[in-house]
Formats: structure tokens, C-alpha cells, sequence
């Protein structure tokens, strides 16, 4: 037998009931028409569920108007969805904050950051969400500035321990080159999760922090969570900007364990990896098995098989792309002048630079221009490669690359009238100074204006200002070993080394050898008169330690932060043939294969 009902529920029961009876229609659709909003994916459905909006009443609701906007800011329709945002009467966090992250996702983020100022006159309090999203506007255009400001608002409002917000400030820190910031947010972070690390590895590795980020990697892994594929991504690059090829294979096995190798953004960055570590037959097989490559790895093959010297291999891909029907971007366009450049296929490299526009609607910028200045200034055409710089109206930042090209070029053909005048664009604008004076000061020395050598020395003294070292290195196993021009002392194994090096040049002499006889091997001393610094240029004692330490059948391969000089390019070559080895150098031009007494840039780089 049932139990009677409850007087007290049973009247509950029935004044619900009859409420519901008293509701219009449409009370029974609310939550139908938000899951329609939900569900819309193309302009016409969502017209329709708009209308069916303000045919129900509900254009006055926030919640649903919320639901309705963000249909509109999914579609990119973001006028759409900001005139319904001034039609609330009354909206909300969600409101605006949505608003906002519409106008970042369709390229807008000045428009997010002006509706963030308007919505602090607005009785409505931001959230998490919002000084995320916020953060994230100052993000894409590096405003170092607004973005301060608003992480002083998250310490105001009491958010900075949020793992949302927290990354979200280190990665504009980040983006906005103020690592040190990024880094103390970082460590006052009370909890981390995988975005937080991944933010500031991305952090280090962006700004040319390589080491400080595969240090932070390796604690990471010391806590037994597995990487993303965006972490990963950032430290492949890591890798790559290094020429840490150790480091990278064993991220790369990192990849495959994670089962990110079929990732094509990691893909990618694993190509660009052994590209830029001299294992282009690594980047081939990778690039193999991509299934339909987009513009962007078919541009880091194209970039590493310039670096590489084989332009053959570029222009194969270049027309491959094109067969394939995927449109070239102006990267592309850098790595085939760039092949060009050091073919010294002058009449190749120009006809790319005019098909540009007219036959890939790619607008040809500062680099390319400064691509073909050098192109021109290799071959001996400087008066030509003057008249484009010449002609270009660039900004001191854009113009560093363009003028230090010329007047790289005009050293090596010993224009000395151009090398001064880029020379002088470069320390009036206050871009690479240092690069400047030194690069003057040899121009002088090979037309042999030792006068003005000394006044040039003298006026860089006066103004404090000091050249890069020459510095190279070598990673064996799982540790780098880094060597400078003429330290001997802080070299391992530094007597043996020296040892090694002068068996070798007695050996190299022999067949005819005479060093510094070109005229060009001081481009990485101080001094240039002491001609034993030459012999011990920091490539060439990374050699006699990699000789040293590397089994023999192993590739030696040396990374160089400045150009290899020609002395020294001679010098690798014979060794390559006294001692059948293989050498790689990176330097900051280019690679160079040493093998048989012969490298892959022909002498010609």
C-alpha cells in the first residue's frame, strides 16, 4: 500500500505545476534554442536561430545573447557579434570578455585592449578569463607596457597565484623579449601545470635562450609528465638555434614516445632541427613522410638545401611546390634568393625576385631585396647592389640586415668607398656597431690604409665599443664544449689540441700551404698582425679537440657564431684529405661540407 503524500510536497508540487502553466510558450524552448546556437555552424542557421530569438523575446536576455554572439564570433562575423553586445541591456562578464577574444581571434587585438579600457568604466568586474584573454592581446603585438599594466590589475585584483593567468603573462612576457619578467612569474608560481612550462621553455627558446631552455627541460622531465607537442616544438627549436644535434635526436625520441611524430607541426620543426644541425638527409626522410606538406616545410627544405649549397635540390622543390599546388609564402621566396645568392646564379635569383608579385601576388620586402644585394655584391656587381640599397626606404631596424650586407660584400671585393658609407648607415643608426667598425677596419687593412685602420681601432675604443669573440662549439654525447679565438687556456685538452694543430699545419705546408696568404684571415681577430691568433681560430681548435674526442667514421661537426674566414676554409679542407674525415661547419652564413680535400659551397659562400 502507498504512502500518502506529503501535504507540504504535494502543494509544492502543484503551485510548480501551474507556474509552468502560466509561462508563455516559450519557456519550454529556452534551453532548446541555446543548444541550436550551440550547434550552428554556418551563417544561414544561425540568421535563422537569431530570428527565432527575437521572435521568443529572448533578445534581452543575457544568457542567451551571450550564446548568440558567440555564434557570430565563431563565424568571424565579429560586427555582428559586436552590435549585439550594444544592444544588452545588462552584459555580463562573459559578455564582454567573449567580445574581446573575438576581435584577437580575427586579428584585432587593439580593438580587445580598448574594450578592456571601456569595460573598466562599466560596473562589471573582470575575471580570470578576461585577464587572460586580455594578456593574451598584448601578446600578439608585443606591448610590453599595457601588458605590465594589466598584470599590475591581476595583483590588484588578487589573480596572480591563477595557472591561467600566470601563463598567460609568461608568455607575453615572453613574446615582449622581457625573459627576466617572465622567468619571476614563473617562480612565484605556487602550481604548474603543462602550459605554465611549456610557456616559459617557449619563453627561453624565443629569445635566442637556448640553453637556459633545454635546462628547464630537462627539469621538467624530472617529474614524469609527458610534453606536449607544443613544449616539444619549443625545444626542437632550442635545439635547431644551438646546433645541439644530440639534444635534438633525443627530443626526437621524445616525439615518437609521445606519439607526436605524426604531428606536422612537430614534423616540422624536426625537419628545420636536422636541417640547421647539417643532416639534411634526416630532414629529407622526415619530409618524406609527411602525407601532403604545406607551404611551411616545403620552405624549410628549401632554406636548409640553400644553406647546404645544393640549389639544385631547392629549385626541385620550389617546382614541386608549385606542381602541388601550394602557394609559396615571402619565407619561400628568402630561401630560393638565398640559394641563389651562393650559386652565384644572379640571372635565376632576379627572374624569382620579378615573378614574386606578378606570377605568386608575394610583394617583395626588405629581405628579399637585401638577398639580392648581396647576390649582386658576390659576384662583383657592388655598383648595381649599391643603387638597390640605395633606393630602398627602410626603418634602422630593417635596414641593419640590408647595409650589413653590402658592406660584407664591398669587403670581400675591396670597394672600400661603399664599405665606409654602409659602414657609417650602420653606427649612425645604431645597428651593428661593433660588426661595423671591425668590418671597416679590415676593409682599410686588405687596401692597406693602415692609417686608417688605427683611427678606426682608436675611435672604437673611444666610444666603448667591443667585438663579438669568435666563438665555436662542438656537442659529443650529451655536453657542449665551447672554444674561443686564441684560448688556448680555457680549451680542454688545450696542449694537445695546440699540438695536434701545429703536426697538421707542418703536414698542410708540405703540399704548399701558407697561412693568412689571402689577405682575408683576420675577419674574426682583434689584432690582425698576430699571425699566430690565425692558426688558432676558434673553428680550428674546435676541429683539433673534435679530432681528439670523436671516433674516427663519426662526422665532425663544429657550430661557428661568426663567418668561417677563407683561411681557415683552406685550411679544413686539407685536413679533411690528411686525415680522411668529414667535417660540418655552420656558420652564420652557411654550411660547409668538408670531405676529400673539397667542400660543398665550392669555395664560393
Amino acid at each position: 500500500m502507498n504512502k500518502p503524500l506529503n501535504r507540504n510536497l504535494h502543494s509544492a508540487l502543484a503551485t510548480s505545476f501551474l507556474s509552468r502553466q502560466n509561462q508563455p510558450p516559450f519557456f519550454h524552448s529556452k534551453t532548446q534554442i541555446v543548444e541550436q546556437l550551440q550547434d550552428c555552424k554556418d551563417p544561414i542557421s544561425l540568421t535563422s536561430t537569431h530570428t527565432k530569438v527575437q521572435k521568443l523575446g529572448f533578445s534581452n536576455d543575457t544568457f542567451t545573447t551571450n550564446h548568440l554572439m558567440n555564434g557570430y564570433i565563431r563565424l568571424k562575423r565579429i560586427q555582428d557579434a559586436h552590435q549585439l553586445f550594444d544592444e544588452m541591456p545588462e552584459p555580463n562578464v562573459v559578455s564582454w570578455t567573449s567580445l574581446m577574444a573575438g576581435y584577437i581571434n580575427t586579428g584585432q587585438p587593439k580593438t580587445a585592449l580598448w574594450l578592456f579600457g571601456c569595460m573598466a568604466w562599466s560596473p562589471v568586474v573582470p575575471n580570470v578569463f578576461t585577464f587572460a584573454t586580455v594578456v593574451n592581446a598584448c601578446s600578439m603585438i608585443a606591448d610590453l607596457k599595457m601588458g605590465k599594466q594589466v598584470h599590475a590589475q591581476v595583483e590588484i585584483f588578487g589573480l596572480q597565484s591563477n595557472l591561467v593567468v600566470s601563463s598567460s603573462l609568461i608568455d607575453m612576457y615572453g613574446k615582449s623579449n622581457d625573459v627576466d619578467e617572465a622567468k619571476r612569474v614563473f617562480d612565484l608560481m605556487g602550481e604548474r601545470n603543462i602550459v605554465s612550462w611549456t610557456s616559459m621553455i617557449t619563453a627561453y627558446a624565443q629569445n635566442a635562450m637556448g640553453h637556459d631552455a633545454l635546462e628547464l627541460f630537462r627539469e621538467f622531465n624530472s617529474l614524469s609528465t609527458r610534453p606536449n607537442h607544443f613544449m616539444l616544438c619549443s625545444v626542437i627549436n632550442a635545439c635547431a638555434s644551438l646546433g645541439r644535434l644530440v639534444t635534438g635526436k633525443v627530443t626526437h625520441g621524445a616525439v615518437i614516445r609521445s606519439r607526436n611524430d605524426s604531428n606536422d607541426v612537430v614534423a616540422t620543426a624536426l625537419l628545420d632541427m636536422y636541417a640547421k644541425c647539417g643532416c639534411l638527409d634526416y630532414s629529407n626522410r622526415i619530409f618524406n613522410k609527411m602525407k601532403n606538406p604545406s607551404v611551411i616545410p616545403y620552405t624549410s627544405m628549401i632554406v636548409g638545401a640553400a644553406k647546404y649549397g645544393l640549389v639544385k635540390l631547392s629549385f626541385e622543390l620550389f617546382q614541386e611546390m608549385m606542381d602541388r599546388g601550394v602557394s609559396p609564402n615571402e619565407v619561400t621566396f628568402i630561401g630560393i634568393l638565398h640559394a641563389c645568392s651562393h650559386s652565384g646564379l644572379v640571372d635565376e635569383g632576379l627572374e624569382y625576385l620579378n615573378s614574386m608579385y606578378h606570377k605568386y601576388g608575394v610583394v617583395p620586402n626588405t629581405k628579399h631585396y637585401t638577398c639580392v644585394v648581396d647576390m649582386l655584391g658576390r659576384i662583383g656587381r657592388l655598383d648595381e647592389a649599391y643603387r638597390i640599397a640605395k633606393s630602398i626606404e627602410v626603418k634602422p631596424d630593417e635596414g641593419a640586415l640590408l647595409w650589413g650586407t653590402l658592406l660584407s660584400t664591398s669587403r670581400l671585393q675591396g670597394r672600400v668607398d661603399i664599405a665606409v658609407e654602409a659602414s657609417k648607415w650602420l653606427i649612425e643608426s645604431n645597428q651593428q656597431v661593433a660588426a661595423a667598425y671591425v668590418t671597416m677596419s679590415n676593409t682599410y687593412a686588405l687596401a692597406g690604409r693602415w692609417d686608417h685602420v688605427h683611427s678606426t681601432r682608436s675611435e672604437m675604443k673611444r666610444n666603448g665599443v667591443s667585438k663579438e669573440p669568435g666563438c665555436s662549439w662542438v656537442e659529443i654525447k650529451d655536453y657542449t664544449y665551447v672554444f674561443y679565438a686564441g684560448d688556448v687556456d680555457s680549451c680542454p685538452r688545450g696542449s694537445e689540441v695546440v699540438s695536434l694543430l701545429r703536426e697538421l699545419e707542418g703536414r698542410m705546408k708540405e703540399r704548399g700551404y701558407v697561412g693568412g696568404s689571402n689577405g682575408l684571415v683576420f675577419i674574426d681577430v682583434e689584432e690582425e698582425t698576430k699571425e699566430e691568433m690565425v692558426g688558432l681560430h676558434s673553428e680550428r681548435l674546435a676541429l683539433g679537440f673534435g679530432l681528439l674526442s670523436v671516433p674516427k667514421g663519426v662526422t665532425i661537426r663544429v657550430m661557428k657564431n661568426l663567418r668561417m674566414c677563407r683561411d681557415c676554409h683552406e685550411a679544413f679542407k686539407l685536413i679533411s684529405e690528411l686525415v680522411e674525415r668529414d667535417f660540418v661547419v655552420r656558420d652564420v652564413n652557411r654550411f660547409h661540407h668538408f670531405k676529400d680535400g673539397s667542400c660543398t659551397c665550392r669555395d664560393f659562400w
